[in-house]
């Protein structure tokens, strides 16, 4: 099956390399296991789900098809489709009666984060979630030093703003270390961004 992106470009899936550190579960590291974010982010939703912590799925992406063939009555075979463009950000639920949203992205970029990594509606969208009254959030990867933070959607539209105004087009690691909260990767969870969420909200 060919899936195609909006621009028309060819989806290919990506070959990652999981890199042996010489480190196990044992002695506490579990950094460079080659995971994605998402697939991080998608265990530690599973492992709140399971343990009835936190209710958080990640959003399907749309697809549209655009080609099927029909080789016989009972079966269809999806030939050609195109990714949608999200009308949201990645990932959405509930924790303790708060309604929580947030965007996760990871960049190899080891000084700063591109804001073109964000598109404008989905900034529009963590504006209106903010305005509910929901918490809403992006969970930010430093590939290159397996670091994660979270940075709250209201210091993300601070920059984007900076940048729509005519400013730098990326926030840095710098300001980035000093609005966000980092998150020390583990095992069970692989991200746990709850913890950091209870003492925003607590605060």
């Amino acid at each position: 099956m060919t899936v195609n992106y909006p621009n028309g470009k060819k989806y290919k899936p990506k070959e990652r390399e999981i890199k042996n550190t010489g480190k196990n579960k044992k002695n506490g590291s579990y950094s460079n296991r080659g995971m994605t974010l998402e697939e991080d982010l998608n265990e530690t939703n599973e492992f709140y789900r399971e343990r009835k912590i936190a209710v958080i799925h990640k959003k399907p992406t749309p697809v549209q098809i655009v080609q099927v063939d029909y080789p016989n009555r009972s079966a269809a075979v999806i030939k050609e489709a195109y990714f949608k463009l999200a009308s949201t950000t990645d990932y959405n639920g509930v924790y303790k009666g708060k309604y929580i949203d947030f965007e996760a992205k990871e960049t190899q970029n080891p000084t700063s984060f591109p804001l073109k990594n964000f598109h404008p509606h989905q900034v529009e969208h963590m504006e209106e979630v903010m305005d509910q009254g929901g918490y809403c959030f992006v969970i930010l990867r430093f590939t290159r030093f397996e670091q994660v933070y979270l940075l709250e959607a209201k210091h993300l539209l601070k920059y984007w703003k900076r940048m729509m105004g005519g400013g730098r087009k990326s926030v840095t690691k710098a300001e980035i270390e000093q609005d966000g909260h980092y998150i020390p990767l583990g095992f069970q969870p692989r991200i746990d961004y709850i913890k950091i969420i209870d003492t925003l909200l607590e605060g």
